[in-house]
């Protein structure tokens, strides 16, 4: 019997036998199965994953009690698996796998074979580091829909075979978004050498152990991400704002979904990572964030402290008792609004308070996409005490997020915030919405409303030829861009106005656009690029109110049509039309696009 594969033993017949790893070699991982569930041996005995994953202190994170640390993805993580080595930590190495929102194709052989290559190194390269714990294969690949695509699934089994067939000391584990459709069903169907499911789940994160047998979970779990209720599980203001709770409510609510989703499923659950150990920008500043952008723990790390370690923290974060503001939450332009505060420390240490407005992010996402980080205004603050704030609100009309930051003398911390907008000036009428369907690029000798002024990288390689003859997809000319030099990368954005960063008004309004599309093909096939829609971050005055991506696509010999999803995005003003990036490796590059347009 081959270690790593699930063992079926029955405890009065069988002991368990201790594993004897040679010394810096491989932890003899295994989940086992017996008569009263599923277990996680490490070198023959119970390792419950206590974890987290993020871009936090490792060493915080041991001495708070957990053992384990996931990642996303496998590039560059010597120094990572050394450190975890050791602190004592185990890892669970992510390999990443595409996403078709983001412009993956599991029907195109070629895609999933070169995916598959870079799966089956990571692997050989880290098989035998004493501090990997399993193969994390994949995230939220599936979608947020049905998730039952059988190509996808296929292709996480070959990299899961692949994972068995070499190296037999660690299990394998796919991780999805939440546990509705046919996701489950799939992998129980699909993916016999996957040995664990992991789940990220975060409002329905405490019922996760009834609906996975409900739904006929046969699989040991691991529950991946945890946390606060998403955005995208909360309802919105009349515009469109979330309530975040506070980091103390957020402390009970890590607290209440490890108990009944990890140590409330014994036999069921292996362990958890919460989400996420360090601090992100991703709705708010603090959303998901357990720690704040200088390392203070907030309340979630003492919460997931106890529970890690049995034992209390010495010293606990504080606490924010109640935020609110006396005045409407939408407010017209300049308007003074008075915030109150209760805030208070469990050892009665002194805490102080800084209050921060900062502008609301342009679109809420729902795939843990890197967001830019919106300005702030220190001039609002008129005043700011631990009893409330005096705020003068800025004149442009948009979303904004009042922030309480308490903190005492011991790296602990705590934050709420209040969501707010200020009206449209009637004085200043709205830029009519673009009709649609609207081209960045159509044919050279028709009218753009876009430029390709935007410049970067390797500048003195690049060329581009807007009325290129040669086959084009549709019309009589197509874009030709040429990176010339072996090594380096080259970029360029379509710009309105022309060379202009974000200091001039301009750009469109796009709004009741779902998609941009855009074909391309290059000149060998296999070229690496990566193309955008928006790139001005809300640092400027005149920014990009949505910024999407497609990473990577792979680019073929013949056209091919890529799409960015734009569905509930804020088009109001896109200064950026589309961005193009290439990248040599080793040789020079040539890609072709036609028919760029929003639809």
């Amino acid at each position: 019997m081959k270690l790593g594969h699930t063992e079926r033993v029955l405890p009065m017949l069988l002991p368990i036998v201790v594993d004897h790893p040679p010394i810096d070699g491989p932890a003899h991982v295994k989940v086992a199965a017996f008569s009263s569930g599923f277990q996680l041996l490490v070198n023959g005995k119970p390792f419950l994953i206590k974890g987290s994953g993020g871009d936090g202190s490792k060493s915080l994170l041991a001495s708070c009690g957990a053992n384990s640390f996931r990642t996303w993805g496998s590039d560059n993580l010597d120094n990572q698996l050394d450190e975890a080595q050791r602190l004592g930590l185990k890892v669970t190495i992510g390999i990443w796998l595409g996403h078709e929102e983001q412009g993956f194709h599991y029907d195109n052989a070629s895609m999933v074979a070169q995916q598959f290559e870079m799966a089956k190194q990571a692997i050989l390269k880290y098989r035998n580091h004493p501090a990997v714990l399993m193969w994390g294969i994949g995230n939220e690949m599936e979608g947020y829909g049905a998730g039952d695509s059988p190509l996808i699934w296929k292709a996480v089994e070959d990299i899961a075979r692949f994972a068995k067939t070499t190296d037999p000391f660690h299990p394998t584990m796919t991780v999805i978004a939440e546990i509705g459709g046919k996701k489950v069903p799939s992998i129980n169907r699909y993916c016999p050498d996957i040995d664990v499911i992991g789940i990220n789940s975060y409002g329905g994160g405490a019922s996760i152990p009834d609906r996975y047998r409900a739904i006929g979970g046969t699989k040991p779990y691991v529950m991946t991400e945890f946390g606060p209720p998403g955005v995208w599980e909360l309802p919105k203001s009349s515009w469109g704002a979330a309530a975040e709770p506070t980091s103390t409510q957020k402390a009970e609510i890590y607290r209440n979904v490890y108990q009944k989703a990890v140590t409330g499923a014994p036999g069921l659950c292996l362990g958890s990572y919460a989400f996420t150990w360090g601090n992100k920008q991703e709705a708010t500043a603090t959303w998901f964030g357990m720690l704040l952008p200088g390392g203070a723990k907030l309340g979630p790390v003492d919460s997931m402290t106890e529970l890690w370690s049995g034992k209390a923290p010495t010293n606990k974060c504080p606490r924010i008792d109640s935020l609110s503001i006396s005045d409407p939450d939408d407010v017209t332009p300049g308007a003074t609004i008075h915030a109150k505060l209760t805030a208070s420390d469990p050892e009665g240490d002194p805490i102080s308070v800084k209050w921060v407005l900062q502008r609301e992010t342009s679109a809420y996402g729902n795939n843990g996409a890197s967001e830019a980080v919106p300005p702030t205004y220190p001039d609002a603050i008129i005043s700011g005490t631990l009893k409330g704030a005096e705020v003068k609100m800025p004149k442009e009309s948009t979303g904004y997020r009042l922030f309480a930051y308490v903190s005492d003398s011991h790296g602990n911390g705590a934050v709420g915030n209040i969501a707010l907008h200020v009206k449209k000036d009637s004085s200043q009428p709205e830029t009519d919405a673009t009709p649609l369907p609207f081209y960045v690029y159509q044919d050279n000798d028709k009218p753009m409303g876009y430029f390709a002024s935007g410049w970067m990288g390797d500048a003195k390689s690049m060329k581009i030829d807007l009325a290129n003859t040669e086959t084009p997809r549709s019309g009589s000319t197509c874009i030709r861009f040429d990176l010339k030099e072996s090594n380096g990368w080259g970029s360029i954005a379509w710009q309105s106005p022309a060379n202009d960063w974000g200091d001039k008004p301009g750009g469109y309004n796009l709004k009741g656009a779902t998609r941009l599309t855009f074909w391309a093909r290059g000149a060998k096939g296999g070229e690496s690029a990566s193309f955008g829609v928006g790139l001005i971050a809300a640092d400027k005055t005149y920014y990009d109110t949505t910024i999407a991506k497609l990473p990577e696509p792979t680019i073929n010999r013949d056209w091919q049509q890529f799409s960015i999803p734009l569905t509930g995005k804020d088009l109001s003003r896109i200064k950026t039309g589309f961005v193009m990036t290439l990248k040599a490796n080793g040789a020079p590059v040539t890609i072709y696009l036609d028919d760029i347009r929003f639809e």
